[in-house]
């Protein structure tokens, strides 16, 4: 979307949250870089954020965001409660903080993202040695926690976003067969996802042939496919990304990979029955591995069982460089309005292979399943 797909009173009450936890920390100001927390409080998609971005936001008074110059019209269609001070290619985003806060610092508590990926470290020093006097403190994940939960708002892109996965993820198993380029496959993917009002994700999609299935973070190349098929796809909607996945069989499937498939969704449904409000993260895994164990392979693990989801910006759906995984040992409480990525995945099992994931949302009672395409599995 290009234009700020968020109401006045969604912002508002987004700034609002923000400030709360400014307070509760003592802060004075703080410096956001990271591009899904800007997007987050003033609502600026666009893939300017190559370049870094800081958003100053005060105690009280206006936010001024600083970055290119040449961003600006941009700037002044979306961006309608923070102020703007852009910087010419001669200079940089560092020089205009400085200058913009000179000698208003001393003595203050100065927040900023030491975690940021849109914080380098030369950037990080010259802020530091530029603002005088400033009380420093790292508030990364401040922000990103209040992405967390979503607003009703947030939840229509999620169902929206996870509508556009599924065109996508149908597409691509509608033209998948023995021999198909994996490149034809991407481009049928790619143009349901976008007839379907999603634009581009943060991720992928990853569309593997069945010799690199296990590869985490790489998609389609020059070849052709045999076998099988791994898809994880993810539709995105004002830069909400709302993943899923499924592994598709050519021409058979085996008897290992079959019965790797029934434990597979009898686990995700575990998982499902497990994502409670109130619970906590380690004890939805436990939900998933619980039938793992169960099946005879309780040496089969995973690093989690799935992950939170919503804003993200390439090269990531996951909101930023950091995951937010329902791992075995995580005590983050489940809340309602979370969104998740939520995964059974077995490959290198040696008993066969299966993967479905779906976009998930935690509701009141429970958590509801944003995806509509079958489990599987998917023979063609």
């Amino acid at each position: 979307m290009h234009s700020n797909p968020f109401s006045d009173g969604e912002l508002a009450r987004r700034v609002a949250a923000t400030r709360q936890q400014m307070e509760a920390r003592g802060l004075d100001l703080i410096l956001l870089s990271a591009p899904e927390n800007i997007f987050y409080l003033i609502g600026l998609d666009h893939w300017g954020y190559f370049a870094p971005h800081v958003l100053i936001v005060p105690r009280e008074g206006d936010m001024v965001l600083v970055t290119r110059q040449m961003e600006q019209v941009a700037i002044a269609n979306m961006v309608r409660n923070a102020r703007f001070l852009g910087h010419s290619d001669s200079e940089t985003a560092a020089d205009v903080v400085i200058g913009h806060l000179a000698g208003s610092c001393a003595g203050k508590a100065v927040g900023h993202e030491a975690w940021s990926s849109g914080l380098s470290l030369a950037m990080g020093e010259a802020l530091k040695e530029g603002i005088a006097g400033a009380e420093w403190r790292d508030i990364t994940g401040m922000v990103d926690t209040l992405r967390l939960v979503k607003s009703p708002e947030e939840e229509g892109f999620m169902r929206r976003a996870a509508r556009a996965a599924d065109a996508g993820t149908q597409a691509a198993i509608a033209a998948i067969h023995d021999g198909a380029q994996e490149a034809e496959v991407a481009a049928e993917c790619l143009s349901a996802m976008t007839r379907a009002g999603g634009t581009p994700p943060g991720f992928g999609p990853f569309l593997r042939p069945a010799a690199r299935m296990a590869e985490e973070h790489t998609s389609w190349g020059e070849g052709t496919h045999e076998g099988a098929v791994f898809l994880e796809v993810a539709g995105c909607v004002a830069r909400y990304n709302a993943p899923m996945g499924r592994l598709v069989s050519i021409g058979q499937i085996s008897d290992e990979d079959a019965a790797m498939a029934d434990i597979s969704k009898r686990a995700f449904d575990a998982t499902l029955a497990a994502l409670r409000p109130g619970v906590r993260a380690r004890d939805v895994y436990d939900g998933w591995q619980a039938v793992v164990d169960a099946a005879g392979m309780p040496e089969y693990r995973r690093h989690h069982c799935g992950y939170l989801v919503g804003i993200g910006f390439p090269p990531s759906w996951t909101g930023g460089p950091r995951v937010t995984g329902l791992r075995h040992d995580s005590e983050l409480e489940m809340q309602e309005g979370m969104t998740f990525h939520l995964m059974s995945w077995f490959t290198e099992t040696g008993r066969g292979n299966f993967f479905v994931s779906n976009t998930v949302l935690l509701g009141p009672d429970g958590a509801e399943v944003l995806n509509d395409t079958p489990y599987g599995p998917h023979v063609v």
